[in-house]
């Protein structure tokens, strides 16, 4: 097994960007979702309320971050890829049952961008490396594993034979991106990924904590910000599990660690568990 994909999602719920390396943080890759918009009071914006948000998409070009609606690409906004947070106005802001978490404001330019393309009053703010935003302690290997702005962990992994398992059961195929993943593993069986309690990239070690329950911005496409109804619809006849609907697995890494996962990189499973739901075979 391999890696065969890495993902970076410098703004959260924006657009992704393909890397053939990333550099390995306790809270995330570096530069992963350290971004985020969030309304006046400091509560997330995402594309489950926003869907055309899919439409906004990023690029790092040296130490720069730059933003544009694919409808209006010569119109970028243009963003330090890690803002100097000494002066800036600090914001409390909400992202699910995480409260109060430290972030800054970027900048009234950055606002004023993301207003006019959401058409509502928003602000874009950045989490300083002294933020610590605690993952659920019924899953956290360390009472100091963190999280960026993603949802709920650091690092999310998806086999790309889970999908391909899943795209012959669609009525049409679609791309890993649906389900913005961090790390894609080639080479394993179906939801292989599901039992990872424990592996190895490397000298890094990885563990599996939980398998990541899906919601309603899989069935967004990311070419058009259209909603459907797949792939819910067909996960739900073979990956439901208490009402939840699984595909991929959520991953940490020991607090403190540091290092660098590259795409072709040979992936060895140390420790495995019962998972929590056995998915069927094809038929």
């Amino acid at each position: 097994m391999q890696i065969s994909a890495l993902y970076l999602y410098p703004v959260k719920s924006l657009g992704g960007i393909a890397v053939n390396e990333a550099v390995v943080d306790a809270k995330g890759f570096q530069h992963d979702r350290r971004f985020m918009l969030v309304d006046p009071n400091g509560i997330f914006i995402t594309q489950r309320s926003n869907p055309h948000m899919a439409l906004i998409d990023v690029s790092i070009e040296s130490d720069t971050l730059y933003v544009w609606h694919r409808h209006r690409p010569t119109d970028r906004l243009m963003l330090a890829l890690e803002p100097d947070a000494t002066g800036l106005p600090t914001l409390p802001v909400t992202i699910w049952d995480s409260e109060n978490v430290s972030a800054v404001r970027v900048g009234a330019e950055a606002d004023r961008w993301f207003t006019n393309v959401l058409g509502k009053p928003c602000h874009l703010v950045f989490m300083p490396d002294s933020t610590r935003r605690t993952i659920d302690l019924t899953y956290a290997r360390h009472t100091d594993d963190a999280v960026s702005f993603a949802d709920g962990y650091p690092y999310l992994l998806i086999g790309q034979a889970s999908l391909d398992d899943l795209n012959q059961r669609l009525p049409e195929p679609i791309g890993i991106e649906r389900f913005r993943p961090n790390i894609v593993v080639s080479g394993s069986l179906p939801f292989a990924e599901d039992s990872w309690a424990h592996f190895r990239v490397g000298e890094l070690d990885m563990y599996g904590v939980k398998p990541c329950a899906r919601c309603i911005l899989t069935t967004i496409d990311p070419a058009t910000g259209q909603k459907g109804t797949e792939p819910l619809k067909t996960l739900a006849g073979y990956r439901q599990w208490k009402h939840k609907i699984l595909f991929g697995q959520n991953v940490l890494v020991e607090p403190n660690t540091s290092g660098l996962l590259r795409v072709g990189q040979s992936v060895t499973v140390v420790r495995q568990i019962t998972p929590w739901l056995a998915a069927p075979s094809l038929s």
